[in-house]
């Protein structure tokens, strides 16, 4: 369950991620620990988040957090990448990965498969379409769960 704090702490890094040129990818408060610890994911849409990224926003955040006393106790900003999504959701997540090995899960049977395997060639209004064994696939996008990398992909 999300802690009641996120939408407003999203509210207050969305911006500031903006200005420095970066996305707030989430954001995850884990109170179970001594003290707290706030973890902000960003992502460099021009290029692969650096540590020298991670840093800017980690400065700017924390002055920001500090004015708003948001977060009243002690706690633990942590500024990091996402790194590689299981599941592949947004457009420039599709555009990044075409050509990867992914898995498709549908909701019901399409052509006999609940789950489709291949390489991901594009995704556009009506269908996501794969590659399999150079065989062109669509699958149409209202019957689909997931698109996820196949961390795994079978030999040919």
């Amino acid at each position: 369950m999300t802690h009641p704090l996120i939408p407003s702490l999203l509210e207050l890094a969305t911006p500031i991620a903006e200005t420095l040129g970066f996305e707030v990818a989430g954001a995850v408060f884990y109170t179970n620990q001594s003290p707290p610890v706030l973890r902000v994911d960003i992502r460099n849409p021009a290029t692969d988040t650096s540590l020298e990224d991670c840093e800017a926003m980690s400065h700017a955040l924390g002055t920001a957090l500090e004015a708003s006393d948001l977060i009243p106790d002690a706690y633990v900003l942590e500024i990091s990448s996402p790194g590689v999504p299981e599941s592949l959701t947004t457009d420039r997540e599709f555009t990044s990965f075409k050509g990867f090995p992914v898995v498709v899960t549908v909701q019901e049977p399409y052509k006999g498969h609940t789950t489709w395997n291949g390489q991901l060639i594009r995704r556009d209004e009506a269908a996501v379409h794969l590659s399999q064994k150079g065989r062109a696939v669509a699958i149409p996008r209202s019957l689909i769960l997931s698109v996820q990398l196949d961390d795994h992909p079978q030999s040919s």
